[in-house]
């Protein structure tokens, strides 16, 4: 007897039992499955046809999947979904992600490396790019005749174009950083329409947005500056819009608009007005997380005393030095990372980082495996993260009673202590993790404690947040959770949520993917194409199910 595998949740690891490569799992893997796969190296590409799959790095793991050793890209797919998740993708002699007519989903993942576009997307069929940095690539990001969107993502140090819309394509490119390009920073072409919203563009070695071949952008509330060519430029037959957009430190004209271009060109945005917007923006975004009271107002009056600092620097008052170092306690899955990227945003909206941009690492990308590596590593990373937030997940694990190779991670914390002093105006540095390791951290050096002006405290959700949580997720999946299942999510989460090792949204998420693979078994049981309802609703049994699993 054959036993489908469509939905499952498959593992990939070194343990036994476990499917030892990413190709393994596709092997078996049909459509609905999810690969969790556990934290490791992973020296494979993986090639898919019309199937639809997720795969995502287990809860905190550390998951590269490295194609350096091929020619070919490290994720080709055509057809069908490909979700990526929490993966770092190390590309060699081609793309890292190559998408045709593929909906695809890239979150929250780092790729560098590769020949062409780090990420190609070609086709008709809608994408999502969101919390992604993109690296040391030979191009960023190239979407041709695709819609979609590219959100809260950083291309930065690739040697050609950052991100390239054409063939008619309409994505929104929002909150992006593009910085450190070899061309342009953003280049439409082709009869492209895409809206490209308060992003930054800088140090491009031609034109920081740029419009050709009948291209018709919508550009709005964008900071361009530090280019060597025109911030933005239109080339003949190109229309579009421009409004409220900062352009400064570049070639001239900082707008240069060709005969025979026709964009509407609003107004130059007043010093401060474009951060204005965005910092309500970012408030807002704030406002609508689910729970987090303390943090909330913890958050809104750093950004108070931070406003009227400015405000006193341009009437020309004494403004005291500022470090805007913080500490984020509290366990797993309590909105740590999205609150620190919101932060880094405020922090750009009121003018006290230039760029905004959020570099996420770990024990990993700090400690080396020699005397003398770490401090390299370290300091590398501190470079990179300037003018922007730096945001280091369970810090603790770099104290020395983290356990073994703990005099590595010591070096780590001895190495950043000066920077964060001589830079504090440059960057801000966020440490993360349990509230009770945390105090073993800031005990490492002497003068660590010193640095962070605050620690936040990020408290468990409620049950109801909980619940909250998860008809949130269905609601953004186009799922209809049904009312009776409420009390039944209710009742797990408060069972549940006394567990040491309890996640809180992280199990929220991971319990709405199993009753998503629950609701797909049942409806392959029906023996026919469901309705679109069908499709849509989850069950109070769909959630019983993943409850038991």
């Amino acid at each position: 007897m054959t036993t489908s595998t469509s939905g499952r949740v498959l593992l990939v690891s070194q343990r036994p039992g476990a499917y030892p490569t990413i190709g393994d799992a596709l092997v078996d893997a049909s459509d609905g499955a999810v690969i969790t796969i556990a934290g490791g190296e992973y020296a494979e590409t993986v090639e898919l046809a019309g199937l639809r799959v997720t795969l995502a790095a287990a809860d905190g793991a550390t998951v590269v999947v490295d194609g350096r050793g091929a020619d070919r890209p490290v994720f080709r797919t055509t057809g069908g979904a490909l979700a990526l998740d929490g993966i770092e993708v190390l590309a060699g002699g081609a793309s890292a992600i190559q998408a045709d007519d593929t909906e695809l989903a890239v979150r929250n993942c780092t790729v560098s490396g590769g020949r062409g576009p780090a990420i190609a997307i070609r086709g008709t069929t809608a994408f999502a790019v969101s919390g992604c940095v993109i690296s040391a690539a030979e191009q960023g990001i190239l979407v041709d005749g695709s819609p979609g969107r590219i959100e809260d993502t950083t291309v930065e140090d690739v040697l050609g174009d950052g991100i390239t819309v054409g063939q008619g394509a309409d994505p929104v490119v929002t909150g992006c950083t593009v910085t450190g390009c070899g061309l342009r920073g953003v280049y439409v072409y082709q009869y492209a329409r895409p809206v490209v919203e308060g992003c930054t563009v800088s140090h491009t070695g031609h034109e920081g947005i740029a419009v050709a071949h009948h291209g018709v952008p919508v550009i709005k509330r964008c900071t361009v500056t530090d280019t060597r060519g025109p911030g933005i430029s239109f080339a003949s037959g190109c229309g579009g819009e421009i409004s409220a957009c900062r352009v400064s430190n570049t070639a001239e004209p900082g707008i240069a608009i060709a005969e025979g271009a026709t964009p509407t060109v609003g107004e130059t945005a007043e010093p401060g007005a474009v951060e204005d917007d965005a910092l309500e923006e970012m408030l807002a975004e704030l406002d609508s997380m689910i729970g987090l009271p303390g943090v909330k107002e913890e958050v809104r009056s750093l950004v108070d005393e931070l406003q009227v600092n400015e405000w006193r620097r341009r009437a020309g008052l004494p403004v005291g030095a500022a470090g805007h170092h913080l500490i984020f306690a509290g366990a797993p899955g309590t909105g740590k990372t999205t609150v620190a990227r919101i932060y880094g945003k405020l922090l750009k909206a009121l003018g006290v980082l230039p760029v905004g941009q959020f570099r996420e690492v770990s024990r990993r990308d700090l400690v080396g495996q020699y005397i003398g590596h770490t401090a390299e590593k370290t300091a590398t990373v501190f470079e990179e993260a300037k003018g922007g937030v730096l945001f280091i997940d369970e810090a603790y694990t770099l104290t020395r009673l983290a356990g073994s190779g703990g005099d590595f991670g010591q070096e780590a914390i001895d190495t950043l202590v000066p920077l964060m002093e001589e830079h504090r105006d440059e960057v801000a540095v966020i440490v993360a993790g349990y509230t009770g390791e945390m105090v073993d951290f800031l005990a490492a050096n002497p003068g660590l404690a010193s640095r962070f002006g605050k620690t936040i405290e990020f408290e468990n959700y409620s049950p109801d947040e909980l619940l909250a949580i998860f008809g949130r997720m269905a609601s953004a999946g186009d799922y209809e959770l049904d009312p009776a299942a409420g009390p039944v999510l209710t009742g797990h989460f408060r069972r549940v949520s006394g567990d040491v090792n309890f996640g809180n949204a992280r199990d929220a998420r991971l319990l709405f993917e199993k009753a998503r693979t629950a609701q797909s078994q049942r409806l392959r049981l029906l023996g026919r194409m469901p309705a679109i309802e069908e499709l849509r609703g989850l069950h109070v049994a769909d959630v019983e199910a993943a409850i038991t699993r």
